[in-house]
């Protein structure tokens, strides 16, 4: 016996139900998607540590005998100086992977089938920063303790400690949606590569990351010190206790913590929804 289907009874793809808890419960599996991707390329992570690690060792011990930080000449007084900034630098590569990443996924076509399923907009996005932040989180961790055997340490409590890692990751997070945006823009992931590193090293060298405002020219000072990566820098240092902490008169650098939040926020507000609509048009 045959059945025919009526066009009420044909099978039709299930619709998101909307609102926040579908783009949670969504972005959430596309999270634990991208992280057991992760595990299955253990080269993924184990090249993301040995990074910071080289620059830890590289800057403590071979630049710190001529670095001057205030009146002090001191490797292990540069030490404690550059820890921040290699934080920061560590949470903000992160980028170019991320960007890597979903420009790998569009050339292979995942991201249109993504668009075909009744999902959140932005949950593949939001997914794949969130898997990023993970990652990130892991390298913090294994690079803290690196610093711990060179020198490094806190002075102002556990506390303003973790404050303080919690903007660094906020700062990550924010320009894990720049890659997001990089890696929908071009056509292949060794370019989401290059270009997610090319601006990254004006904006992390052009600070106080590494040596103090005052040391660059003059038309470098105010860039320097209005850069969001530097108001993150300033406010772990601050936080951490760490010497070098900038006296510059600019707003950020007066009030990093705060800066450093507002800048952050921004950023996501600005690139995550750019990186929506992107997404929403983008083809492999």
């Amino acid at each position: 016996m045959t059945t025919v289907l009526g066009s009420a009874d044909k099978l039709t793809a299930p619709r998101p139900s909307g609102g926040i808890g579908q783009s949670v419960n969504d972005s959430l599996v596309i999270a634990r998607r991208n992280l057991i991707r992760m595990s299955r390329i253990p080269e993924m992570i184990i090249f993301g540590l040995i990074q910071p690690i080289m620059f830890v060792v590289l800057f403590s011990y071979v630049f710190g005998g001529s670095m001057q930080i205030g009146d002090s000449t001191s490797p292990a007084v540069y030490r404690e100086f550059l820890m921040a900034g290699i934080f920061a630098q560590t949470v903000t590569f992160a980028t170019a992977g991320a960007g890597a990443g979903i420009a790998d996924d569009m050339h292979k076509g995942l991201i249109d089938r993504f668009r075909s399923l009744p999902m959140a907009r932005g949950a593949v996005l939001t997914g794949r920063t969130l898997a990023d932040l993970v990652q990130t989180t892991l390298t913090l961790v294994v690079l803290a303790i690196v610093a711990l055997l060179v020198g490094w340490r806190i002075h102002e409590g556990v506390p303003k400690a973790l404050g303080a890692f919690a903007l660094l990751l906020l700062l990550g997070y924010a320009f894990s949606w720049i890659g997001a945006l990089i890696g929908l823009s071009v056509r292949t992931p060794e370019a989401a590569t290059s270009g997610g590193l090319i601006w990254l090293f004006p904006v992390t060298f052009i600070s106080i990351a590494f040596v103090d405002s005052s040391n660059l020219a003059s038309w470098l000072q105010p860039i320097a010190e209005w850069n969001p990566f530097s108001a993150t820098v300033q406010a772990c240092r601050v936080l951490f206790g760490n010497p070098g902490v900038s006296t510059s008169d600019a707003w950020p650098m007066q009030h990093p913590v705060w800066a450093s939040l507002l800048w952050s926020i921004l950023i996501i507000a600005v690139f995550r929804t750019l990186s929506v609509r992107k997404y929403r048009s983008a083809t492999a």
